[in-house]
């Protein structure tokens, strides 16, 4: 069945027990086609009926709009998570997109749409793969098809709880500490599609959620086929198992679980990486991302129409994004990835008009489809990051030999002239941290990694206007701010919640 647009289950989102709170917003969150709809009973009475759910919820990455044009989807949550960071620079104001975030008054407002916007987004989310994983085995089928439909849609439910549990403790959580207990307060783990309030979970039961979620979902997704790379599979779950093993400081699984993950995605060409990252089908190295569907996107909501440089749209043409310059300026002009950077702000080859502001170390990283259409494919997940935690992480084991074969791999097919790393120890690791830097600019790492690593804010020397930040230029990795709040709607709503200090 197509057409699967939720009448009874509420979009609202869980938030714990703040969905009664919400009852106003209605979801369109198992819709797959906007125009007809069926019952909650319809949802689960076929096989293809409940892959259309995980189906749906795909399509929310990208489609997903909370209260304004800037919270659409993975996308807008991507661009917070490095507007909050130091390499992702605003060159003006402009008409005001994410200028707050830049500054990092959301996340001490507990009432600011910024700071609901995730926790709605992937409660919402969780929402369903609970009801996908409760509802799935009750699901008629006719056949060994139906199955193994059954089965991957199950698989994939338990791997977008795994994700959005992952991206919520480290929004709303302190970050982990490898070696510790981490009895410091997570979120909530709701495993059931109800609205019972429920305490703050710790840290470490979240990761240890997370991790079953994942392990299960590795069961029923290994050896499947996928029908596109905006589904879980596999090797998803193995990049995600980096991931969160990086993050956790179990390193040796970490480099085990990215080398897999990237085994059967080759690194692109440089050609191909100069071509506006906007094509997932057709580049080697994408893992995991999403292409929007031409009658499905939302113009203005795109992830394009904020960090692309050719959309014609307000905020690109007076706002356009810029690397940070001492970033850019580690790297010699030979790196490929400096190319996608054009430190006169000039852009000759993309002819952009008289309309367009120019700044300088403006970003053609990505380019939209065309200048009256704002899509751009996005990436997810990516061989160069599978690459970069393998190194890492076995840096930190103290085996730069191997992290060297991989880190080189990469580092020599972005840089032709790299003579391979030579560094050692510390020097070496933050050797891998900048190439990181750099290789994942735009594509929403910046503020966890700063997390994970304990590290502090610093925009200091480099193009950050003041007039665009607020004069926020430092933060030291023992502010408060590094956690967002909890919003107001749900504590409203969950007696059992307890706030972030501020």
């Amino acid at each position: 069945m197509k057409n699967l647009k939720k009448q009874y289950i509420k979009w609202a989102v869980v938030l714990s027990s703040v969905f009664t709170a919400m009852i106003s917003c209605q979801s369109d969150y198992l819709e797959t086609d906007p125009t007809t709809a069926a019952s909650e009973d319809a949802a689960y009475s076929s096989a293809s009926n409940l892959m259309a759910i995980i189906n749906g919820m795909h399509r929310d990455m990208y489609y997903r709009q909370n209260d304004s044009q800037g919270q659409n989807g993975q996308g807008g949550i991507m661009i917070m998570m490095d507007a909050i960071g130091e390499d992702l620079v605003f060159p003006s104001t402009g008409n005001g997109w994410y200028i707050s975030t830049v500054r990092w008054q959301d996340q001490v407002n507990e009432n600011s749409t910024y700071v609901f916007y995730p926790y709605q987004f992937y409660y919402a989310l969780i929402r369903n793969a609970n009801l996908v994983i409760a509802n799935g085995p009750s699901v008629p089928v006719a056949n060994a098809a139906d199955v193994n439909t059954v089965k991957l849609a199950i698989g994939e439910a338990h791997a977008f709880r795994a994700f959005c549990y992952y991206m919520l403790v480290q929004i709303y959580g302190k970050r982990y500490v490898p070696g510790t207990v981490n009895s410091q307060l997570g979120v909530p783990i709701r495993l059931e599609a109800n609205e019972i309030p429920l305490a703050r979970n710790t840290v470490e039961e979240v990761y240890t959620q997370i991790n079953n979620d994942l392990n299960e979902a590795s069961t029923r997704l290994t050896g499947s086929k996928r029908l596109t790379k905006s589904h879980f599979d596999d090797k998803v779950i193995l990049g995600l198992k980096a991931r969160i093993a990086l993050t956790q400081g179990n390193y040796a699984v970490a480099a085990a679980s990215a080398k897999l993950a990237r085994a059967e995605y080759p690194l692109m060409d440089n050609t191909a990486y100069t071509a506006g990252f906007n094509n997932l089908a057709g580049n080697s190295e994408w893992i995991w991302g999403a292409t929007i569907i031409a009658d499905q996107g939302e113009t203005f909501s795109n992830f394009g129409a904020y960090m692309s440089r050719n959309f014609n749209s307000t905020n690109i043409r007076q706002a356009p994004k810029a690397i940070n310059s001492k970033l850019f300026l580690m790297f010699p002009t030979t790196d490929v990835r400096t190319k996608n950077f054009d430190p006169s702000g000039a852009h000759t080859s993309l002819a952009l008009p008289t309309t367009y502001s120019k700044f300088a170390y403006t970003s053609q990283k990505f380019l939209s489809a065309s200048f009256a259409d704002s899509r751009v494919d996005l990436p997810y997940m990516r061989a160069a990051e599978m690459y970069l935690i393998e190194a890492e992480a076995l840096a930190r084991l103290g085996n730069e030999t191997d992290s060297k074969t991989a880190f080189n791999l990469l580092a020599k097919n972005r840089n032709t002239a790299y003579a391979g790393a030579s560094t050692t120890g510390t020097a070496y690791i933050n050797e891998i941290l900048n190439s990181r830097r750099l290789e994942l600019w735009g594509e929403g790492f910046r503020l966890l990694d700063l997390k994970r690593l304990n590290q502090g804010l610093d925009r200091t020397g480099a193009n950050h206007p003041s007039v665009v930040t607020n004069n926020l230029m430092t933060v030291p990795n023992t502010d408060p701010r590094w956690e967002f709040l909890i919003p107001r709607a749900e504590i409203n709503a969950n007696p059992l919640i307890v706030q972030n200090p501020l």
